[in-house]
């Protein structure tokens, strides 16, 4: 079974994502010119690349600002989201065997601490899609559901590291969880990991280089 879900299953897993995602990516680009051409005319590169940094920084923006604690709280979860698995030792161990793919990892302790930092940073987003009412009026059942299919990964694989239970197994439960994320990214709301650049971009455009107002 491992031999299964780390070979064949890894590049079906992928092999969506990647396909999945520059499918959606090229379909919103083409909805855009067919629906609202004048994004086009008044695109700016310098201000898309503005906005798009503000973005990323942290409190680089005045909304970021007005919540610190959020703010904070959201760049956690997404660098630890991103960070973790990418520069983890046993995934880049992984991918040296079987792809012959092979870069810096982070130390095992540093990763274990920022599991445990994603899955309290998670923890408080489900909070607040819980108690606050702005956003609990928004939120519907698949948001829970996408949270738990993010947070699945991280909890496996920190019980697959610390080997609570059954290692074998739950390492299976891991890599597969793992997967169906990926699988599942181009078709539902966490396909903003790619479409936010676009967002921004056009934002910043439209903001910036046609209203002469920024947003942040």
């Amino acid at each position: 079974m491992y031999e299964f879900v780390t070979g064949p299953l890894a590049w079906v897993s992928f092999g969506i994502f990647l396909v999945g995602m520059t499918v959606k990516t090229v379909s919103v680009i083409r909805l855009a010119l067919k629906k609202d051409k004048v994004v086009f005319n008044h695109f700016s590169l310098g201000w898309s690349l503005r906005s798009i940094f503000h973005w990323l920084v942290p409190f680089g923006s005045r909304s970021m600002r007005e919540k610190p604690f959020f703010t904070a709280v959201t760049f956690i979860f997404h660098t630890c989201l991103l960070v973790t698995p990418v520069f983890l030792l046993s995934h880049n161990i992984l991918w040296d065997e079987r792809w012959d793919i092979s870069w810096w990892s982070l130390s095992e302790r540093l990763a274990d601490y920022m599991t445990v930092l994603f899955i309290a940073a998670a923890i408080v987003m489900i909070f607040r899609r819980l108690v606050s009412p702005e956003v609990r009026i928004v939120t519907s059942a698949s948001d829970y559901l996408l949270l738990a299919v993010v947070m699945a990964p991280f909890v496996t694989g920190y019980f697959a590291y610390h080997q609570w239970l059954r290692y074998d197994t739950m390492l299976i439960i891991h890599i597969l969880c793992g997967e169906i994320m990926l699988i599942v990214i181009p078709f539902t709301k966490l396909s903003h990991m790619v479409l936010f650049f676009l967002t921004r971009a056009h934002i910043g455009s439209e903001m910036g280089n046609r209203r002469g107002a920024a947003t942040w």
